[in-house]
């Protein structure tokens, strides 16, 4: 196994979306993603994009990512998102998502934010157990998520 990570390019995103659509069968919705390739490509490697990703791969195959973007708490100044961390179910076990959520700390503070965020399901304790890992993780209680369409 010879993992690496980084960031991702446009041809990554074909590999990409089949990991994003592996993601929803485990989130139990398997049915929830919409948005095209085409839309996919545009959004991250069009004239605006608005996501960025690190992803790791093994001889050259995309195996796990890390999709994230840039947001704005009124508390705490800017924040990175992390959208999704995803390993491929084969390649879990050998610190790939460890690897990936370190990377985008690191590279959080590169880009002068003042920490990161993300949502992770109530049910997921695999995941839940993986955060908490981690020095000044804090899992919020109480908030509640909305959104429009």
């Amino acid at each position: 196994m010879q993992i690496q990570l980084r960031k991702s390019v446009k041809e990554d995103c074909a590999a990409m979306m089949h990991l994003i659509k592996q993601l929803a069968v485990f989130e139990k919705e398997p049915d929830a993603v919409k948005v095209s390739l085409e839309q996919f490509i545009e959004c991250g490697f069009g004239e605006n994009p608005v996501w960025e990703a690190f992803v790791a791969t093994d001889n050259d195959i995309i195996v796990g990512m890390a999709i994230f973007y840039y947001r704005y708490s009124t508390w705490r100044g800017k924040r990175l998102y992390l959208e999704d961390l995803y390993v491929d179910e084969a390649y879990r076990k050998h610190q790939i998502g460890k690897k990936l959520f370190e990377t985008l700390q690191a590279y959080s503070l590169e880009n002068n934010c003042t920490g990161m965020n993300w949502q992770v399901l109530d049910w997921n304790e695999n995941a839940i157990r993986f955060y908490k890992k981690f020095k000044d993780i804090h899992i919020e209680h109480g908030w509640l998520n909305g959104h429009w369409k």
